[in-house]
């Protein structure tokens, strides 16, 4: 009984990862500048991310409204 209760609990620990998506990619506006970059995080303090997620390291390819999950 132990032995299955400990690979059930492993089971679920190493499936979890599988559930996980990409991270969108963000427009980056900054303020001080007319700079603007294409990352998945904040550049740091100053930037301004636009609200419409992409699929893509370029920003090209715009995620549909169903795939925006909130960061």
């Amino acid at each position: 009984m132990r032995s299955r209760l400990c690979f059930l609990l492993l089971a679920a620990t190493l499936a979890a990862p599988a559930l996980g998506a990409p991270a969108p990619w963000y427009w980056w506006f900054s303020r001080d500048s007319d700079q603007r970059v294409c990352w998945q995080t904040s550049p740091g303090e100053g930037w301004i991310r636009e609200p419409q997620p992409f699929r893509d390291a370029r920003c090209r390819d715009k995620m549909p409204a169903s795939g925006i999950r909130n960061p």
